[in-house]
């Protein structure tokens, strides 16, 4: 009798925890908490204050333009070349190598301006096919080692752009037939100055349209509470290929023209 009156007993007591902390459900995951009744929106934690007020607001997105004449113009270059031994095509790129730094200092180009961008050694190989009858003993065809290919590719900054055309003539007489140019792009130099103006525009641009915005809807216009900034500079880019390689020796013609600096700021303001 004590051990029924014991466990009737716990089962009350058991009704009677579930009652106040609510219950969990059969995959472990709690169903439901009942809640003191004297907890109220006093008790919420900052954070979960600042989340919801932040998930209310006019988004909007401003852009600003600014067009700039480049400065400087970069210039991707180098040789190639291809021999039968590894040796002979270093010693044949190096020497044309050489002959093109030593064009582009006589041009104006400092030596801290000129850099590496990458140096490969490549096997060269191609596929042999036989015909009858040493097809009868080789089933497929397969590949024959014939050479090598050496590539050193460098960046060019020229910070006389009117001479751009001039330095890439001189290069690709001292390169000969090993020479490579992969294009040029124009950029500026220092273009934190461009950007400021191009930004004070963006966030002018995305303040008349969240104003906009609550002027159609009826509500006052708050404070920002969301800045977020992306794009900036795109450099120009020209692809000359071996244009500067013609046995017409004509003068090659650069031109920067203008290009533009343009950024993008999205924006989140609170309603009043």
């Amino acid at each position: 009798m004590k051990n029924v009156i014991l466990l009737v007993v716990g089962l009350l007591v058991g009704v009677a925890l579930l009652g106040t902390i609510g219950y969990v459900s059969s995959t472990g995951a709690s169903a439901s908490v009942t809640v003191p009744y004297e907890t109220n929106t006093q008790n919420l934690s900052s954070e979960q204050v600042v989340y919801n007020s932040q998930s209310t607001g006019i988004w909007v997105s401003g852009q600003g333009k600014v067009t700039v004449i480049p400065d400087v113009a970069i210039l991707n270059m180098g040789v190639e070349a291809e021999a039968s031994t590894v040796e002979q095509a270093m010693d044949e790129a190096a020497a044309a190598m050489d002959r093109i730094i030593t064009s582009l200092h006589a041009n104006g180009v400092a030596e801290n301006d000129i850099k590496t961008q990458w140096f490969d050694i490549y096997p060269i190989k191609e596929w042999v096919d036989f015909d009858y009858p040493m097809k009868s003993w080789i089933e497929d065809d397969y590949e024959v080692l014939i050479g090598y290919r050496v590539t050193n590719m460098l960046t060019v900054t020229i910070r006389d752009v009117e001479a751009t055309g001039q330095i890439i003539d001189a290069a690709a007489k001292a390169g000969g037939d090993l020479i490579r140019i992969h294009g040029v792009s124009f950029t500026v130099d220092d273009p934190s100055t461009y950007e400021g103006e191009a930004r004070a525009q963006a966030i002018a641009n995305a303040r008349s349209k969240a104003q906009q915005l609550a002027s159609f809807a009826g509500v006052h216009l708050g404070s920002p509470f969301y800045i977020s900034e992306s794009g900036g500079f795109f450099p120009i880019y020209q692809d000359y290929g071996m244009g500067a390689m013609e046995a017409e020796r004509v003068p090659t013609s650069i031109s920067p023209g203008e290009t533009e600096i343009t950024l993008t700021v999205q924006m989140a303001f609170a309603i009043q």
